[in-house]
């Protein structure tokens, strides 16, 4: 069953002098229950924006420039704003964002900023009532009550990190958005992060995942299927499994080769940097974006690649296969 799904997402946004950039253009993706999706792909590709588009949570200067954003095939970004901020955001769709500091208001204690959004939501509910909701979730996922006493600085960042997700997830979204959840923790931080999204998906607290990094190593341990993403658009869709040992774009093996991944078959690859530099989304390359990165390149490059599909994989590319 999907969740949520994208039809043709075109997000830009507008600089201050007039110009467009096509952080995201013309996605269709799915998001399916009961799976772990993650967004792979290098700095500047699109993921956050597509985070933000997934989380119904497009501030100016970024605004959807055309397609559809479905969520029980409802097209919500058709919604009247009040509708999609208490209906949808938190309920339907939550987010981790990126970076557990900036998610928390610095100047109150975790139990005030929880009130407050519980309280958002749910006019007719008590402080009281809010508190002992998020006291029975921290239980739950085995974070001290504590916590709830604390100012954000006084919590590790790993604390930190758990401690949103938690609050993420007190209203039982059915997708939870994970936006680098993980960047600048420790690897015993990031085991516990982890570990963490794996139980909520056992309990059915959340229904899917979309979990964005430049990390593939980490895709491996939680993602069901991987999208990689290029300047703005979908190189490859698969079993996170596939695309890590079998990539068919050259942009996805590239990426795996850019990274060591920990794993038996693939400690012994020599890691390698992608040469060049992704194009400039306010005037993207006509054909395939990788072109000018690409070693397999030629004239019919010079055209939009046409999808490829096998069973569950996607593929964008004139020659999909080519540098396995």
């Amino acid at each position: 069953m999907e969740l949520l799904t994208l039809a043709d997402v075109k997000a830009y946004y507008r600089t201050p002098s007039g110009q467009i950039v096509r952080a995201v253009d013309g996605v269709t993706l799915s998001i399916n229950e009961g799976e772990v999706l993650g967004i792979a792909g290098e700095s500047g590709c699109g993921k956050t924006t597509l985070a933000q588009v997934l989380a119904l949570n497009m501030q100016p200067p970024l605004y959807l420039a055309g397609g559809e954003v479905l969520a029980d095939g409802v097209d919500v970004q058709k919604l009247p704003p009040e509708v999609k901020r208490r209906e949808y955001r938190g309920k339907y769709i939550s987010v981790v964002p990126q970076g557990a500091m900036s998610a928390l208001n610095p100047s109150l204690r975790i139990r005030q900023f929880v009130a407050d959004l519980m309280r958002e939501h749910y006019s007719d509910l008590t402080k009281r009532d809010a508190l002992d909701r998020a006291e029975q979730r921290l239980r739950a996922l085995d974070l001290p009550v504590r916590v709830l006493d604390a100012y954000p600085h006084q919590l590790s960042g790993g604390m930190k990190q758990r401690t949103v997700i938690a609050i993420s997830t007190l209203l039982d979204p059915k997708v939870l958005i994970c936006d680098e959840p993980t960047s600048a923790l420790d690897v015993s931080s990031q085991r516990s992060v982890l570990e963490l999204l794996r139980w909520l998906m056992k309990e059915k607290i959340i229904r899917s995942c979309v979990f964005v990094t430049h990390e593939l190593p980490l895709l491996y341990q939680i993602a069901d299927r991987v999208a990689v993403m290029y300047a703005g658009r979908i190189a490859e869709v698969g079993g996170a499994e596939e695309i890590i040992f079998r990539p068919q774009h050259p942009y996805s093996t590239a990426l795996v080769g850019a990274v060591l991944v920990p794993e038996k078959g693939m400690k012994e690859r020599r890691v390698e940097g992608i040469p060049g530099a992704p194009p400039d989304l306010r005037t993207p390359p006509t054909g395939c974006r990788f072109a000018a990165r690409c070693r397999f390149v030629d004239e019919q490059c010079k055209a939009d690649p046409v999808e490829r599909t096998s069973g569950t994989r996607q593929v964008w590319c004139w020659k999909p296969g080519a540098s396995a």
